[in-house]
C-alpha cells in the first residue's frame, strides 16, 4: 500500500509528532509499504503546499494522522480527511475533538458514571479574576496542591502545579496562553497508570499490559522534560498491579473508549490513590509514538513489535473505512 503519513503541525508537540511521524513511517518500510511523509509546519502550513498535499493524500491507499494536540489531534484533520475520502488510522471527528478537550472528556465519562480526575473549568473573566477563580475552587470542594492544564494539548506543556495563590495566578496565566479554557484539577497522590487501547481488523478491542511511570523525582511531577528529556524517569511494564485491579482498570479503558467512540488505538491515563478508587486523568486519541513511547511499549510487552502494531492499525483503518 502507498501510505500518507502526516506529521508536525502548528501545535506545541511539533517536535514529538515529527519523532512519531518518523518512527511510523519507518514501520511502514518494514512492512513493506511505502510510506509518503507529509509534513506541517510549526506556522500550520503544508510543506509540499495543500493542493499537492489532497492529490497525494488522495493517491494513498490509507494516511496516518500522527499529530498531537490541536490542529491535528483534535478532529480538524480528520474531517479534512473525511471530505476527501481517505481512509484513515485512528478515531474519527467526534472522538477526536471530545478525546482532546479535558473538560468534555471528564462530562461525558462523568455522565457514564467513570470517576475522573476533580476539578472545574474556568473560562473568560475567570482566567484573570483570582477570586473569582478561587470561588470555583472552593464550590468545588478543592484545595491545594491543584495542577492547572491548558484545556486542550498534551505533553504537559502549558502544566503547572500550584500550592498557594501567588502560584496559581501565573499558572491559570500560562495555560491561558495555550487555550482561553483553563482546567484546575486536585492533586491526586497515588500511582500514575496508563493502558493502551487497539482495535483489531475484526472488531475486537483490547488493552495490553499496563505501564506504570515512576517520574524523574528531581522534577516537580510528570511534565515535558520529565517525559522527554530526563534518563531517571522510568517506565515499568508490566505494571506490577493486582490481578482485581488489573481488570478493573483493562475494563474501564475499553468502556472509556467505547463511550467517546473512539476508533483504532488510544491510551488512557489512571491515577490510582493508595486509598480510594482508581480515576481517570485523561484519554489520548493518538498517543505519542516514537518506539519509545508508553502505547508501543505496552504491546511489546504483549509480545507485539513495533511494526506489527503499526501493521494492526492500518489494517484495522482499511477494513473499516
Amino acid at each position: 500500500m502507498k501510505v500518507a503519513v502526516v506529521m508536525g503541525g502548528a501545535s506545541p508537540e511539533h517536535q514529538v509528532s515529527l519523532a512519531s511521524g518518523r518512527g511510523i513511517a519507518r514501520a511502514i518500510s518494514i512492512l513493506g509499504h511505502t510510506p509518503i511523509p507529509l509534513v506541517i509546519d510549526a506556522e500550520g502550513n503544508w510543506e509540499d503546499g495543500q493542493h499537492e498535499a489532497i492529490e497525494i493524500l488522495q493517491a494513498c491507499d490509507v494516511t496516518v494522522p500522527a499529530l498531537h494536540g490541536e490542529g491535528g489531534e483534535d478532529g480538524t484533520l480528520q474531517g479534512f480527511l473525511s471530505q476527501l475520502k481517505v481512509p484513515y488510522v485512528g478515531s474519527g471527528v467526534a472522538a477526536s475533538a471530545v478525546g482532546l478537550d479535558k473538560h468534555l472528556t471528564k462530562s461525558v465519562l462523568r455522565a457514564h458514571g467513570i470517576a475522573v480526575t476533580p476539578g472545574v473549568t474556568l473560562r473568560g473573566a475567570d482566567l484573570t479574576d483570582t477570586e473569582a477563580a478561587m470561588q470555583k475552587l472552593k464550590a468545588a470542594g478543592l484545595d491545594f496542591p491543584v495542577f492547572v492544564k491548558p484545556g486542550n494539548g498534551g505533553s504537559s506543556f502549558g502544566v503547572a502545579r500550584a500550592t498557594d495563590l501567588p502560584t496559581l495566578s501565573p499558572a491559570i496565566a500560562d495555560a491561558a496562553v495555550l487555550d482561553p479554557h483553563v482546567l484546575v484539577e486536585r492533586e491526586m497522590v497515588g500511582r500514575e497508570i496508563d493502558l493502551a487501547v487497539l482495535e483489531f481488523p475484526d472488531g475486537r478491542v483490547d488493552t495490553a499490559p499496563a505501564l506504570e511511570i515512576h517520574s524523574d523525582p528531581g522534577q516537580p511531577f510528570f511534565n515535558a522534560t520529565a517525559k522527554y528529556d530526563s534518563s531517571a524517569t522510568r517506565f515499568v511494564v508490566p505494571a506490577p498491579l493486582d490481578p482485581a485491579l488489573a481488570d478493573r482498570l483493562r475494563r474501564t479503558a475499553i468502556e472509556v473508549f467505547d463511550v467517546l467512540g473512539c476508533e483504532g488505538l488510544a491510551r488512557v491515563d489512571f491515577f490510582v490513590p493508595a486509598e480510594g478508587e482508581p480515576v481517570v486523568n485523561e484519554i489520548n486519541t493518538l498517543p505519542g509514538f516514537t518506539p519509545a513511547s508508553q502505547f508501543p511499549r505496552m504491546w511489546a510487552a504483549a509480545g507485539m513489535s513495533y511494526a506489527e502494531v503499526v501493521d494492526t492499525l492500518l489494517r484495522t483503518a482499511v477494513a473499516r473505512r
